[in-house]
């Protein structure tokens, strides 16, 4: 077999595997390499498991709450983590091995190994320093392996890992990242989550669920900080209700470690330390690109924060070679890094009316309870570019569904430019947010306005007629509330 290709993309990730279909889709003669597990970390370690984790703790909190249904339950609901967590891995195994199913079924070809840039069209492949994490992802039948291969094209899809600070470095016993979060061998009575981005939200979120005390420690004044001020605000006040202890405008400093628990030294901005003890702590202060040991220095390739530097399209300023996803910049989200090669792939092949990615039309999405959801811009941003707007605003509490479901805590919040009434912003808070925020993604590429979304049907009774009443609500017409 030839070891040269029209494209080789490093990373199997969701941008590195999907970019690698669409390119044999394409006609590109393709391959894909990967050192650890196909479907990189979303599909073995982040999306796709803390998932799984959630419902098995949406499923308990129901179930705890199942008297205000008028059901009663015998015997008591409890958690066996154990359980919980073989069902997440189970869920993980299955989706590897699709991704592999998918590479033989679109003739991607899989090289096994750590790859290295030796020219703008050529990697040496080596044996993985990193080995296959679980023998229920095994190393794919008939892949390649060590060896140097050249293409025309070489995509860097190589994502993203734990940020650590100093000092407070992950151990794996008792300062933890994400790895060991989702894969707990007992249920720790306390926790300390530093950070209160989407991951420490979960993870703290999830934890507490399962009985957990836990302590979000979040260093700006509000948590999950890039989202809207007031939808942010609404999720604290329900985290709390549900027993979580959040200190925002602080940070920890320093974390001492004894047999088997931490003390959290935490500082606020005026000065005051806290200790707090506990039996873990979980680090989820951000992600880092992987851009070590590729070889982009000795190729001079441009690279800013940690990240590889691209223009709209994946190419670097090296010719012939790109980056996706996380090692190519934030947002870090893996629905970014499929479209990210999408667009990338397309502009290699020529493909007609490609359009570089506007990320002001990336959805976020937090798995907590509740849910968080957003598209655009904050009211705060839209403020700060000058914009004249019109906020709208509808609670869960006068919807019939939400009431139904006993999910009625919840707000959807729409922001128009009051001028030509362009939707510009969508940011929602409640029970299954993270399915309802496509429709406001649609609205805004299509560049949909107030009076088409006000002239829209949506189905009663559905959580989604909440949308159409924020619409009605920013410009004075809300009709149940």
């Amino acid at each position: 077999m030839s070891n040269s290709y029209d494209v080789i993309i490093i990373g199997s990730g969701p941008g590195g595997y999907v970019t690698a279909i669409r390119s044999a889709q394409l006609g590109f003669k393709t391959a894909i390499v990967e050192r650890e597990h196909l479907g990189g970390i979303c599909l073995n370690w982040g999306c796709i498991p803390t998932k799984a984790l959630l419902r098995s703790a949406e499923i308990l909190d129901h179930a705890n709450h199942a008297k205000s249904f008028g059901l009663t339950l015998n015997g008591t609901m409890t958690a066996d983590v154990k359980d919980v967590v073989a069902r997440s891995r189970g869920v993980s195994a299955r989706l590897n091995g699709g991704v592999a199913f998918l590479m033989k079924k679109n003739k991607v070809d899989v090289i096994w190994g750590e790859a290295k840039l030796t020219k703008a069209n050529e990697i040496v492949v080596g044996k993985s320093t990193k080995p296959v994490i679980e023998p229920q992802n095994p190393v794919p039948k008939g892949v390649l392996g060590e060896g140097t291969y050249t293409a025309k094209h070489i995509i860097v899809a190589t994502g993203a890992r734990p940020r650590a600070l100093p000092g407070i470095e992950p151990d794996g016993k008792l300062i933890w990242t994400y790895f060991e979060a989702m894969k707990p061998d007992f249920m720790p009575k306390s926790l300390v989550v530093m950070g209160s981005g989407a991951i420490g939200i979960e993870f703290a979120s999830f934890y507490r669920s399962m009985g957990v005390d836990v302590t979000v420690v979040e260093v700006m004044d509000q948590i999950m900080p890039v989202e809207d001020a007031e939808i942010s605000a609404f999720a604290r006040k329900q985290l709390e209700k549900r027993g979580l202890k959040i200190i925002t405008g602080a940070k920890v400093t320093k974390v001492d470690k004894a047999a088997n628990s931490i003390t959290a030294h935490v500082e606020t901005k005026d000065g005051k330390v806290q200790q707090i003890s506990a039996d873990r702590l979980i680090s989820a202060v951000g992600v880092q690109g992987n851009i070590e040991n590729l070889g982009l220095e000795a190729l001079g390739v441009k690279t800013d924060r940690g990240c590889i530097v691209i223009d709209g399209y994946g190419k670097t300023n090296v010719a012939g070679l790109y980056a996706i996803g996380d090692v190519a910049g934030p947002p870090m989200l893996a629905h970014k890094a499929e479209h990210e090669g999408v667009i990338c792939i397309e502009k290699i092949a020529g493909v007609p009316g490609v359009h570089s990615m506007d990320k002001s039309k990336i959805p976020g999405c937090t798995y907590c309870n509740p849910q968080v959801a957003s598209v655009g811009l904050t009211e705060a941003k839209a403020k700060a570019e000058g914009r004249e707007i019109r906020v709208g605003r509808y609670n869960f509490a006068a919807n019939g569904k939400a009431i139904a479901l006993g999910e009625d805590q919840g707000m959807i919040k729409t922001i128009f430019d009051k001028k030509t009434g362009e939707l510009i912003g969508a940011h929602m808070v409640g029970a299954e947010v993270t399915e309802l925020i496509q429709g406001f993604v649609v609205a805004m590429n299509l560049e949909t306005t107030e009076e088409e979304l006000m002239h829209t049907i949506f189905p009663h009774p559905t959580l989604s007629e909440m949308m159409k009443e924020s619409v009605l609500d920013a410009y004075g017409r809300v009709l149940n509330a």
